[in-house]
């Protein structure tokens, strides 16, 4: 039974997520994302149903279009994999509860953010309240007293100040200013993970920010714009979803 529950969220996760990349890619376009037949990034040709079906359609068609033979985007089979996944993590964690339906939201939203992101540079406020309430939400019915959400609440807006304060002192050449509503959302909803997530964040965009800076042309001084929402969005989830704790690392070193 729970294989076939586990199978049948991997496949609502990768349905939705496929709703979702509709969503980022028409959101503030002047498009509908509720109607409107999908046509195809190279030709523009209205999609036919086969073409539609998350995941088995990019693998059946090769990776290309089925209506002009133009290569295709992995964006769309990585997040429906990447959300169908997460919505089994999440069953297996928590369980066929409320909280899990509370997370599901949370992930559509927060995957929405990460793609209009990376094709923009920018979260919108739309999006960024969804994802927040959402999480509140979830965090709030997961906690078995009020003193408890209150003191994840002010680590989480601790951590959103933080990213605020680095925003300010840099004139928002370093970060974003909507990166730290991001953060106090994922902070709230992975709890206790919350801390070793912002750290295993800023390790992932240091490593990203080097590998930037070794491929940088000689003598270029033009800056390069990286969205910081998939850096956050992976190291909260990976400290919530592993349990991996860097602080229990560094007391292990500091011991020796």
């Amino acid at each position: 039974m729970p294989a076939l529950i586990s199978f049948a969220l991997f496949a609502l996760g990768a349905i939705v997520a496929s709703f979702v990349g509709v969503l980022a890619a028409r959101l503030n376009t002047g498009q509908s994302f509720l109607s409107g037949r999908s046509r195809c990034d190279a030709c523009a040709a209205p999609l036919p149903p086969g073409a539609l079906v998350p995941i088995i359609s990019y693998i059946v068609s090769g990776g290309r279009s089925l209506c002009c033979g133009a290569r295709l985007s992995l964006y769309a089979p990585l997040s429906e994999f990447l959300l169908g996944g997460l919505f089994v993590l999440a069953y297996l964690r928590l369980g066929l509860t409320l909280s899990l339906l509370l997370m599901g939201v949370a992930f559509s939203a927060l995957l929405a953010l990460v793609l209009y992101d990376l094709a923009h540079q920018i979260l919108p406020p739309m999006l960024l309240i969804v994802f927040v309430v959402a999480s509140a939400v979830f965090r709030f019915f997961l906690m078995p007293s009020l003193p408890e959400f209150l003191q994840t609440f002010f680590v989480a807006l601790g951590i959103a100040a933080f990213l605020a304060l680095i925003h300010l002192l840099s004139r928002g050449r370093a970060m974003g200013l909507a990166d730290a509503p991001l953060a106090f959302g994922l902070a709230l909803l992975t709890g206790p993970a919350a801390l070793p997530g912002f750290i295993f964040s800023f390790w992932l965009g240091a490593l990203i920010g080097i590998k930037l800076l070794l491929k940088k042309p000689a003598g270029s001084r033009m800056g390069v714009e990286v969205p910081f929402a998939p850096y956050l969005a992976a190291g909260f989830l990976l400290a919530y979803f592993t349990q991996w704790n860097p602080f229990a690392l560094i007391a292990t070193f500091a011991t020796f």
